[in-house]
């Protein structure tokens, strides 16, 4: 079947050229893909995919640590997933002494590898359609808050009921936007070591600077392994605990791949708004998503500064910094691919289309007003997304403040409170202050909170500003006045202070405690959001959602008349999904063509040891003047890094596998191409390219580069 997107940004003209690169498809209805991906070249089966009777390729994929996407490459637990999605835990075990960002880490035996207390790793294990059990008592005439007060608690019970017959964890997801319900069976891992990891001049080549951009030239991987109790079980840590012995794991080929070749990819795809309005994407790209980049773009600016200085700083900020810089790319990159394809135009075609055809039939007459209905809601909601957006891009990215806020609880304690609840808040502030302190430098928070503030004074209406903002305004000479006394009167900036004071606390002490300014400062905007924001952006976001949903069973509808032996794909959840394409460069502009893929000879032109994210290290370029690539070297001699094809992905796709024609791993995706980032509203199949480390390149670097040949030993090699 091909692959399709109901034409919400393609004109009806084009229905039947619809490109079999786009869609994010469940695995346990890709039946009605396998015709397709054969004909494209697969050479196994949708059973050899995902089979919830037989081992199958489904059981060596999982969620890694709430956010990417891990596989299992041996048959003792090993598991690949990228680099920057095990930073925070490189990080974690980084210090000044033993620096794993700059140096990398290796452990040579199981004994030495590392714990990451609250890491997990998700394993689907089956899935099944519940949608007629959730909608049970739903009808035509059923409001939409009874609606959602039905689904709730029809949710809530049939959970219930699952979870008494499984030692599985149980979890419910809506998919086309509340048209479909399926029930998900996970298996959840909670020991996972960290047991190697390159080092940032190869883990994160490129840094900021290549993020998101074509050609790449990044390693961008990280090994864990998981462990399970001695019978086999999903265990927390224990020293007692056995590595993991999976149903399946993926054999690796040394094969490489070449420009036409099938590729398909596994993952857990976070979230993607394909089959929005015009109006809604117009409002994402051309309003909300311009204020993140500038401001991030302005904190970046600071953290740079302080992080060239010092060596301390930039491990300290190192995670932040991706945090921020990841999103401050991608949205410039969804703004300019948008324009430049006339994204909005396309949607609007789409509108239009739409509107006609639900005009050309009474049946449809539910339809019919929806996108002039849109038009004014989402006219309505823009004030408050910006306000909400100005407050998350702003307020909450002044470091002390969103630390004081962990100490709200106790300000709040009275001579009534029980100890038991005050012990536990302070063992949370505790935890909390640990981590703040590890990690911060107050005189980029001090820069950063003059920024901000001056920017949210400047850019939201007074019926928008905390009373916070006023008080600035009016009470001192600049904002910079305002900041320089709260970070000498607050004791939010002493890690000494604060100890001292939870060490110390009694319930006579919260009166002082919430009358830190930093503490005031948090409480301020954020009761002035929760009392001015928060109530009017749920209820039109909900007014959204339920007309969004109506909208969703228009455009199957729709899609199912005019083209009745195609099937359409949901938005990505965060559920595991199968994506399939092709490999294959591009052009995204004119007189510009993109190859396949890149070598180790582009980091060698790109080094520069003036600019840390082009910093090569010695034994890579000894390897590399040596030619010493092994088996791992391509067919034309050279050392492959990373490689392009039409696999549509996203967010939480870090990491996951891509795989060939015979279910074999070729790379793990990394990264979309800048031109292409657009692909979670907007798909095109001309520009939209993932992009993958080599499975070559990775082994390389471990056996070549760290030494670490045992864990090779431990893979199954296809030469």
């Amino acid at each position: 079947m091909k692959k399709i997107l109901l034409s919400l940004f393609i004109v009806t003209s084009l229905f039947f050229n619809l490109r079999a690169d786009e869609g994010m498809w469940i695995p346990m209805l890709l039946q009605n893909n396998e015709q397709e991906m054969q004909e494209m070249g697969m050479n196994i089966t949708v059973e050899d995919i995902y089979s919830i009777n037989h081992s199958s390729m489904k059981d060596a994929v999982v969620l890694f640590d709430g956010g990417c996407t891990g596989e299992i490459v041996s048959d003792q637990g090993l598991l690949l997933t990228n680099h920057h999605c095990g930073f925070d835990w490189i990080q974690y075990h980084s210090s000044v002494e033993h620096d794993y960002l700059t140096e990398g880490f290796w452990a040579m035996s199981k004994e030495e590898e590392l714990p990451c207390p609250g890491i997990t790793a998700v394993m689907l294990k089956s899935m099944e359609d519940v949608t007629e059990r959730v909608l049970e008592g739903v009808t035509k005439e059923t409001s939409n808050d009874e609606r959602a007060e039905i689904v709730t608690a029809n949710i809530e019970r049939i959970k219930k009921e699952a979870e008494a017959n499984s030692d599985y964890q149980v979890i419910i997801k809506s998919f086309y936007h509340g048209n479909k319900y399926y029930m998900i069976y996970n298996e959840v891992f909670k020991d996972v070591r960290m047991v190697g990891a390159p080092p940032s001049n190869i883990g994160k080549f490129g840094g900021d600077t290549d993020n998101w951009v074509w050609p790449r030239h990044t390693g961008d991987f990280s090994v864990f392994r998981i462990y399970v109790s001695p019978d086999g079980k999903a265990a927390d840590y224990s020293e007692d605990n056995v590595p993991y012995k999976p149903n399946y794991h993926f054999p690796i080929s040394l094969k490489g791949a070449d420009e036409g070749d099938f590729t398909f990819v596994f993952g857990y795809p976070a979230r993607t708004n394909e089959y929005l309005p015009a109006i809604a994407v117009d409002q994402e790209a051309n309003v909300i998503y311009p204020v993140s980049v500038d401001l991030r773009g302005k904190i970046l600016d600071i953290y740079n500064k302080y992080q060239e200085k010092d060596p301390k700083v930039r491990i300290q900020y190192a995670s932040k910094h991706a945090g921020l810089g990841n999103g401050w790319k991608k949205w410039m990159g969804v703004i300019e691919g948008i324009n430049n394809f006339k994204g909005i135009e396309k949607k609007k075609q789409f509108d239009k289309d739409f509107t006609e055809w639900a005009f050309d039939s009474r049946q449809r007459g539910a339809y019919l007003n929806l996108i002039k209905d849109f038009k004014k809601l989402y006219t309505d909601y823009e004030p408050y997304r910006l306000a909400t957006t100005y407050l998350s891009e702003t307020a909450l990215q002044i470091e002390i403040l969103t630390f004081a806020a962990n100490f709200k609880g106790l300000s709040q304690v009275t001579k009534d409170t029980p100890q038991e609840e005050i012990d536990e808040l302070i063992a949370e502030a505790k935890a909390a202050t640990s981590v703040f302190f590890k990690d911060y430098h107050q005189p980029i928070d001090e820069e950063v909170a003059a920024m901000v503030l001056q920017e949210y004074i400047n850019n939201q209406p007074q019926d928008f500003r905390p009373e916070l903002l006023n008080t600035i305004v009016e009470k001192y000479d600049n904002v910079q006045a305002y900041v320089d006394e709260l970070f000498a009167k607050t004791m939010f900036t002493s890690q000494e202070n604060v100890n001292k004071l939870l060490d110390e606390f009694k319930p006579s002490k919260a009166k002082k405690l919430a009358k830190d300014p930093a503490l005031m400062a948090y409480n301020n905007v954020m009761d002035f959001y929760i009392n001015n924001v928060k109530a009017k952006t749920i209820e039109l976001s909900n007014q959204i959602a339920d007309m969004q949903r109506v909208f969703m069973r228009g455009q199957m509808e729709y899609h199912a008349d005019q083209n009745p032996d195609k099937m359409m794909y949901p938005d990505a959840n965060f559920t595991l999904r199968v994506t399939y394409g092709k490999i294959g460069g591009f052009k995204p502009k004119d007189a510009v063509t993109y190859k396949h893929f890149t070598t180790l000879d582009g980091i060698m032109q790109k080094e520069n040891p003036d600019i840390y994210d082009y910093v090569v290290t010695d034994r890579l370029r000894e390897l590399y003047e040596a030619k010493d690539y092994g088996r791992y070297a391509d067919k034309d001699g050279s050392m492959h890094v990373a490689f392009i094809a039409g696999n549509h992905t996203t967010g939480g796709n870090s990491g996951s596998p891509i795989l060939n024609a015979d279910g074999h791993l070729l790379g793990l995706n990394f990264d979309r191409t800048w031109e292409g980032t657009m692909s979670d509203l907007i798909y095109d199949p001309s520009i939209c390219r993932n992009i993958s480390v080599d499975i070559r390149y990775v082994l390389f670097i471990i056996d070549k580069y760290a030494g670490a040949s045992y864990l090779i030993d431990e893979m199954t090699i296809i030469e």
